[in-house]
């Protein structure tokens, strides 16, 4: 269970539940979602990376057939 779940419902119903503890819980869900956000932002920049990796790939398979018809070409020439 999730023991700041816990202790909101236990708020929400009317139990008593100390400042501290709901300051504590509030400070825990800050840092939680700092941590969510840290987690996001590097997931976004590894799927840019993979995008990047990706797209150089592209570019260097192209780059490598234009070099080899460039040189099927060369060769053609050079052999009539």
């Amino acid at each position: 269970m999730n023991k700041h779940i816990e202790l909101v419902k236990k708020w929400l119903a009317g139990e008593v539940v100390s400042v501290e503890a709901l300051k504590a819980n509030a400070d825990a869900a800050k840092a939680y979602a700092a941590y969510a956000k840290a987690s996001a932002d590097y997931a976004a920049y590894a799927a840019y990376a993979a995008y990047a990796d990706a797209a150089d790939a592209t570019y260097a398979a192209a780059d490598a057939a234009d070099a080899a018809a460039y040189w099927v070409k060369r060769y053609e020439e050079i052999t009539k």
